[in-house]
């Protein structure tokens, strides 16, 4: 793939020397704003085994500021974002820790009292085309953010994105470091190795270079469609392919289809080789909303994606992502928003996943494991907590090759409006 490297290489600096006409959107000042989210995160996961360490605790209070300006007038359009990021610690011990809601000492293990980070991102806007250089927290296929405990991951490069064509969304970018969610450390990227994915490495297990390009297109307005390449320089390639159709049937109803495929070999730096498969239904009536999926992993490798971040497997759940060697996997879940019965702002979730075939190795049966998740959020819609969000989020997993976990997180946040 060097060839493919060089390619989005030159059309990335083409991009940052784009000279596209077009009007500003916005002033610099006007259009400027600032938010602080507040996020208190508790949570409780119990290994249920009687060896090693029995349970992680930890209870923090996070506190994420958001800054961005306009643009400056004239065809090319400047500005700047800011991000801050403060974790404090509320609750720990050394014996409870290593939750990944707090930074832990590398030497002793434990909980930091506080740990946080900042990070600049100069823009330019040139008519429908966006180009950002700094920290990023890009939500794309083969690259995705991780906002699952108290603060989000981040990582630093720069990402053009381009809407010229309507309905086509075009992205090319070129990250080079990543800063944990439970870290302020800035660092090269690895690919993440848990469970029985097999993934080994040769003389290298980081890269300072993920390369990504590829387009969303609404072919109709039913049916979306997308390819996206992404590939950390040295280990990894990776081809992701997704198609969306949402059939509407009637009032207050449809019927969603999701099938993606991603294709990931080595580099030269690793034994990556897997092909994964997903397909997802959902038939939503009134409030209600029915899921089924069937996920499949193939090759001689688990699935790859970025160590810290997220991926675009359709069995990404609370704790697993059953993307191990040869895994096949199967969802049911079940969604409702109490919208339907008079109650705005609450909703639940639930959903059920079993894994079998896991390559476990000469000699050795089939690995098998199962999740069961439940989502119970309200989020307040007036009066003087409006935006007051309240979430309870518990997990079972148990594995015949992995640990057995019960899990339970409590979340609360509130998102202030500074101007």
């Amino acid at each position: 793939m060097q060839h493919d490297r060089k390619t989005i290489c030159h059309l990335l600096c083409a991009g940052a020397t784009l000279t596209i006409a077009g009007p500003s959107s916005a002033a610099f000042i006007e259009d400027s704003k600032a938010s602080v989210e507040l996020r208190n995160f508790y949570m409780n996961r119990d290994f249920r085994s009687g060896a090693g360490q029995s349970k992680a605790e930890e209870w923090a209070q996070g506190f994420i500021l958001k800054m961005e300006s306009g643009y400056t007038e004239g065809p090319i359009g400047f500005g700047v974002d800011a991000l801050g990021l403060l974790g404090v610690k509320l609750d720990s011990s050394p014996d409870r820790s290593g939750t990944g809601v707090l930074q832990r000492d590398r030497e002793s293990g434990r909980a930091q009292d506080d740990y946080g980070s900042a990070g600049l991102t100069a823009k330019a806007k040139m008519s429908d085309t966006t180009l950002h250089v700094g920290t990023l927290q890009p939500i794309l296929p083969v690259i995705m953010r991780n906002d699952s405990r108290l603060l989000p991951n981040t990582y630093r490069g720069a990402w053009l994105q381009s809407k010229e064509v309507s309905g086509l969304t075009f992205d090319i970018g070129k990250l080079d470091r990543i800063s944990y969610r439970d870290s302020s450390d800035s660092e090269e990227m690895t690919v993440f190795n848990g469970g029985l994915r097999n993934i080994s490495f040769g003389n290298r297990t980081t890269s300072d270079e993920f390369l990504f390009a590829g387009a969303r297109y609404q072919i109709m307005p039913e049916l979306t469609g997308s390819y996206y390449y992404g590939g950390l320089d040295g280990i990894y390639d990776q081809h992701n392919f997704n198609l969306v159709h949402v059939l509407p049937i009637g009032d207050n109803q449809s019927f969603k289809s999701d099938l993606r495929y991603v294709r990931s070999t080595d580099d030269g730096g690793s034994n990556v080789d897997n092909n994964a498969f997903g397909a997802l239904f959902t038939y939503k009536i009134g409030g209600h909303g029915f899921t089924a999926g069937y996920q499949k992993m193939s090759g001689d490798t688990g699935f790859a994606y970025i160590s810290g971040g997220d991926n675009s497997l359709i069995n990404l759940l609370q704790i697993n992502d059953f993307g191990n060697e040869d895994e096949k996997s199967w969802q049911v879940r079940y969604d409702y928003d109490f919208t339907a019965m008079g109650i705005p702002g609450l909703s639940l979730m639930t959903r059920y996943v079993t894994g079998d075939n896991v390559d476990r190795g000469a000699g050795l049966s089939e690995g098998e494991e199962w999740e069961r998740d439940t989502d119970i959020a309200y989020v307040i819609q007036d009066g003087p907590l409006k935006n007051l969000g309240m979430k309870v989020r518990n997990a079972t997993v148990r594995s015949n090759f992995g640990s057995d976990l019960n899990e339970t997180r409590l979340i609360v946040s509130y998102a202030l409006p500074l101007w």
